[in-house]
């Protein structure tokens, strides 16, 4: 059995690519069309940006500089940090990714039925053009033996990947299946705004639209939060854990900027590539507040509209999201196998990465084919809750998602903020980012010391109470 034993990045290059890469993902380009769509559009784009700037850069400082001042998996670099008090914290960012799993996996086993769908029309097996997006979809649905071994398939690539360690793995992979999303995404913005009144769907992102914001404000703010954390995979065990493997001499200012602006960028993309494409072909607004499906209903309608080219388009586009979610399948992955793997090493006990991998693989399929049998509540399995009277999910996904970007991602970020403004002291996460010659010029630490002690914590317990009320609002 190896020995397992601590790497880094083999640039900062790959550490950028790999955590933009876990970033970027169906967080982007799955949940932030359809959920700028079910909140206003303007508006909670606005909201967005305000948060990312003053609540995203301040979490993710403080995660990668928490990660690499411990130099160890999320849980116990909260403890180093944090004592006991981190401790629930870091229980909170490896429940987070555990739960996404259970659905982001189905997600992009969908992606990959898309695939073999497109490629099937180009071989003259499958007309796609003659099926609907919705049709289509509710098929994949339905078919819960096809779903379930996609969703295997799915986790065998990110099993494949992740086994290779992190400079031979994941940094790698992410050289080639980053640049490669971006200029699909390009592609498929170009298609999708020329669509004859596509126009209205760009209205709808950025023509100024404060309406949404008057009558539900906390609403707006609760979903662009909650968003934000997807978007950006904060307080979910990646940045502490890519953090850890990241050298001293590295910039985690600059390194945190760039982090949040490139997923920014293409969050705004995705929103252009499906908004405008939903008002074009969906029917208007409604199409835009069709909810989770949207990504799934709508684009293949754009790839449908486009005759012999479609299948082209489709094959490109859905193996790059298809990239895109693996990119940060195999993040959340890395957080518990890094946790599982450091465990085992400081009670003195060797550990196979293979065998790690694969056992955290297995356990993840084993609750994501739960969410692939309830085909986003389509074939009528319980819910844990619907008794209840309260909306806590209309199917797993969503209990899932409530679980983890409802509760456990704000209330930890919340803790977080709270212990390190008020607890072990901003100045600590300043001396560790200015280390090597990196200083925190006084101006940026007045800034992130007002943000993480006072902006944040309020901007948290809000977002994390529209999260709650949201998701348990009667139905």
């Amino acid at each position: 059995m190896e020995q397992h034993h601590r790497g880094q990045w083999g640039s900062n290059l790959g550490f950028l690519l790999a955590t933009v890469g876990g970033a970027v993902g169906l967080g982007n380009i799955w949940s932030f069309p359809f959920r700028m769509g079910a909140n206003g559009g303007f508006p909670f784009l606005i909201i967005y940006l305000v948060l990312a700037v003053l609540v995203g850069f301040t979490i993710m400082l403080c995660e990668l500089a928490i990660g690499r001042m411990a130099n160890s998996s999320v849980l116990v670099s909260y403890q180093k940090v944090a004592g006991k008090a981190g401790s629930f914290v870091g229980f909170l960012a490896l429940l987070s990714p555990f739960l996404i799993l259970s659905f982001y996996t189905v997600l992009g086993a969908y992606c990959i039925q898309y695939l073999g769908l497109n490629f099937a029309e180009l071989l003259g097996i499958f007309s796609m053009s003659s099926v609907s997006g919705a049709d289509s979809f509710g098929s994949m649905l339905t078919n819960q033996p096809l779903a379930i071994g996609t969703t295997f398939l799915f986790i065998a690539l990110c099993f494949l990947i992740i086994r290779g360690g992190i400079k031979d793995g994941i940094e790698k992979f992410n050289k080639v299946g980053m640049p490669a999303l971006f200029i699909m995404l390009v592609i498929v913005i170009i298609r999708s705004v020329t669509l004859p009144g596509a126009v209205e769907g760009l209205k709808f992102m950025f023509a100024p639209n404060f309406e949404p914001v008057k009558t539900n404000f906390i609403g707006v703010l609760s979903a662009a939060g909650g968003q934000m954390f997807f978007s950006l995979s904060l307080a979910m065990g990646i940045t502490v854990t890519y953090g850890s493997y990241l050298s001293k001499k590295e910039s985690l200012v600059k390194n945190s900027l760039i982090i949040i602006i490139s997923d920014t960028l293409v969050a705004i993309m995705a929103g252009m590539a499906v908004l405008p494409a939903a008002f074009a072909l969906g029917g208007g607004e409604s199409a835009a507040l069709s909810g989770p499906k949207l990504l799934f209903i709508t684009l293949q309608d754009v790839f449908n509209s486009m005759g012999a080219f479609g299948p082209i388009f489709g094959i490109l586009f859905f193996l790059f999201v298809t990239l895109a979610a693996i990119t940060s399948a195999i993040a959340l992955i890395e957080v518990l196998v890094t946790f599982v793997i450091d465990r085992r090493t400081a009670s003195n006990k060797t550990s196979s990465r293979n065998m790690v991998v694969a056992v955290i693989c297995l356990v993840i399929f084993a609750e994501a084919a739960l969410v692939a049998a309830d085909g986003l509540g389509s074939t009528g399995m319980w819910v844990p809750f619907q008794s209840t009277g309260l909306d806590f999910g209309s199917c797993w996904l969503e209990f899932m998602d409530f679980i983890s970007e409802g509760i456990a991602m704000p209330l930890g970020a919340l803790i977080m903020s709270v212990l390190v403004g008020w607890v072990i002291g901003p100045k600590v996460i300043r001396d560790e980012a200015s280390l090597e010659g990196h200083q925190m010029s006084r101006g940026l630490y007045l800034f992130f010391t007002i943000c993480v002690r006072v902006i944040t914590p309020i901007a948290m317990a809000f977002i994390l109470y529209g999260q709650i009320m949201t998701f348990t609002a009667p139905v």
